[in-house]
């Protein structure tokens, strides 16, 4: 990987929850970091200037990653601001909850448009443009384990992250790139709470031996041990974050 003071990473969807979360801690562990973000461009700004504010690089850059123009545009971007791309953390995702029978052409389209084809259109540019020694770190969920009822949609894209990521880090033997997954359990974000009543939140929380969700910074920690030194020899797998879910 390039040298400490100039190692660049992208994080899809980082404006808020998860993805703000892991640009803020990529930065404070050198990197430079895009914010990439479609809607809400208050908030990755505001994520830039506090992260500029404690002494690191940040860039807040607007691309729907379903997009394939967008995401080559976003890489352009990076590599013009910083010189080059080591890390993509894969963030970007919509969670809409429906029984099967109950889901529209309209859910599942969107679902597989932002959660399936956002990750290809990325995975693309990544493989082509990652420096080496770099990173790409993909975002699926427990829930492909767990196979709750009304998360059927979701977690088939994210079955597809997972698939698409074992294959990628196949296909780039001889670059020295490594091709992970994070997969959190129930983590306190909005993009889970919402629409969920105060006892079907404690249930969730009770699934974890240790008693409670997760936090944005616990996933956050799991995705800076795979972007760091420590992490060069995890290539293909897909980390749990889940705190004992399954």
């Amino acid at each position: 990987m390039s040298t400490p003071q100039n190692r660049t990473a992208i994080v899809t969807g980082a404006s808020r929850g998860i993805g703000a979360a892991v640009a803020q801690r990529l930065a404070r562990d050198g990197f430079n970091v895009v914010i990439n973000f479609a809607g809400g461009a208050g908030e990755a700004e505001s994520l830039a200037s506090r992260i500029q504010s404690a002494g690191g690089r940040a860039l807040p850059v607007r691309a729907d990653v379903s997009d394939p123009v967008a995401v080559r545009a976003l890489f352009d971007a990076a590599a013009a601001a910083y010189g080059g791309i080591d890390v993509v953390v894969n963030n970007a995702g919509i969670m809409q909850l429906a029984r099967i029978a109950d889901a529209t052409d309209e859910m599942f389209d969107r679902h597989v448009a932002v959660n399936l084809k956002g990750v290809f259109n990325c995975l693309r540019e990544a493989a082509q443009r990652v420096r080496s020694g770099g990173r790409i770190i993909n975002f699926s969920s427990s829930m492909v384990g767990l196979r709750q009822p009304t998360y059927g949609i979701y977690s088939a894209t994210k079955a597809g992250v997972e698939a698409m990521t074992h294959i990628l880090s196949k296909e780039l033997r001889g670059r020295n790139v490594t091709v992970n997954v994070v997969a959190p359990g129930p983590t306190a974000t909005d993009l889970f709470l919402d629409g969920k009543s105060q006892q079907a939140i404690d249930t969730f929380a009770k699934l974890s031996p240790l008693e409670r969700l997760g936090t944005p910074a616990d996933v956050a920690n799991t995705v800076a041990f795979l972007a760091g030194p420590d992490g060069s020899w995890i290539n293909g797998q897909v980390l749990r974050a889940n705190g004992g879910v399954i």
